[in-house]
């Protein structure tokens, strides 16, 4: 008897159909050569099946991960899900149990991780058969397209220099850009800030000039209209100290 490991692949494009190891005049396990693509989060099935068809209920199957200690993914005898297996597939792997008397040897896998990235092997000790499938694990996730708009307040006619600040509806500081300042030939000070904000359901800002040393405050309150869609608004709010 000797063992024959076998790819079958299309002789005019060339893609790998299956990938088996079996021995000679008996059966073998078939399963994607292939890589499986998985998108974490969702519950993925590493295709393997005996061919010819066999009840394989009574049999030891054996998923494993040789990069792993321990390798062991998931582990069934008789139908029976035996423990010791990793821990970080705890809870997450399941065999068709109602199927392994159609020779479906399958491993589901739920919830993928980027951990689970790698080579899984599935074997039948008592058959001394086997089949390797490759897991691929990627991430992606839609696009967050945000409104903004831009406010800019300038003011003018203070001595000495003031502060100018930007709030939210709710009075939180906004983190905007520096403070430009401009001083004139009368010595009195203008101020200008711009500030990039999200259209909100609360679209209320406040701009804030206060000079501490004379106790002077000037704001003013800007609404930004919630039913204009642009995706970049210039608002400019002009007020004076003098």
């Amino acid at each position: 008897m000797y063992r024959i490991c076998l790819q079958v692949v299309h002789p005019s494009i060339f893609l790998h159909i299956s990938n088996t190891c079996f021995f000679s005049g008996e059966h073998h396990v078939s399963c994607p050569s292939e890589a499986i693509v998985a998108t974490v989060g969702e519950d993925i099935i590493l295709p393997a099946y005996l061919e010819p068809a066999t009840n394989a209920l009574r049999k030891t199957i054996e998923w494993t991960r040789p990069d792993l200690s321990p390798r062991y993914v998931h582990v069934l005898r008789q139908g029976v899900k035996l423990m010791g297996n990793h821990p970080s597939y705890e809870g997450r792997t399941s065999a068709f149990v109602d199927e392994l008397k159609l020779g479906n040897i399958s491993l589901k896998l739920s919830r993928v991780r980027i951990s689970d990235e790698g080579q899984y092997r599935c074997f039948l000790p008592e058959m001394r058969i086997n089949c390797i499938i490759q897991l691929v694990v990627g991430a992606a996730s839609s696009p967050d397209v945000q409104m903004t708009v831009d406010l800019q307040c300038n003011s003018t006619g203070w001595y000495p220099q003031p502060e100018m600040f930007w709030l939210d509806g709710e009075g939180n500081l906004l983190s905007a850009g520096p403070t430009e300042t401009v001083r004139g030939p009368d010595d009195l000070y203008t101020v200008s800030s711009r500030v990039t904000v999200e259209k909100r359901h609360s679209n209320s800002f406040t701009c804030r000039v206060q000079q501490n040393s004379t106790n002077q405050i000037r704001e003013t309150l800007i609404h930004v209209p919630g039913t204009r869609y642009y995706f970049h608004d210039v608002i400019t709010v002009f007020f004076s100290n003098i």
